[in-house]
């Protein structure tokens, strides 16, 4: 039977508490690793293979001019976002992923802004190796802002949703 999304944030944060510097467990055909890097867990590598997959030939990647990152006059809008989001609960993804609000193409989202949730109300799927993990709200109170397009690449620890705590 396959870990639940809680089962395997425990075991994260349980080796992130420990000494333990490496982590692995093979589970009914799902491997979990986790190897820390330092002292915190965003820095933790954590990774979920379903099986072996086949050795693939090394490509090189084009060349690819660096983008200059974008810059902020004092009075542009997203200062002002920053503020108003203070206060806010953010629900970030997990693992790296495709990002979903529905359980199926033809079905209605979990989440929409403005929705009430609990703490361990569903809010997305994201797919991770042809596996749909259920992520839950982890905290009670109203969906404000949903910050990712639904079919989206996401990155563990990317910001999903954030929520007006009550």
């Amino acid at each position: 039977m396959p870990l639940k999304m809680h089962e395997i944030r425990e075991l994260i944060r349980l080796v992130d508490e420990s000494q333990v510097e490496e982590f692995e467990l093979d589970n009914d055909g799902t491997k979990i690793v986790i190897k820390k890097k330092g002292e915190r867990l965003a820095e933790s590598a954590i990774q979920v293979v379903q099986k072996p997959a086949p050795a693939l030939e090394p490509v090189s990647a084009p060349a690819v001019a660096p983008v200059p990152a974008p810059v902020q006059t004092p009075n542009e809008p997203a200062i002002e976002q920053v503020e108003d989001e203070a206060g806010l609960h953010p629900i970030v993804s997990p693992m790296v992923g495709t990002f979903y609000r529905a359980p199926s193409p033809d079905a209605s989202p979990y989440v929409d802004k403005g929705s009430r949730v609990e703490e361990k109300s569903v809010v997305c799927i994201v797919e991770a190796m042809k596996l749909m993990n259920e992520i839950e709200a982890e905290v009670k109170g109203e969906v404000v802002k949903i910050l990712v397009e639904n079919g989206q690449l996401v990155e563990y620890g990317q910001p999903l949703f954030l929520v007006k705590p009550d």
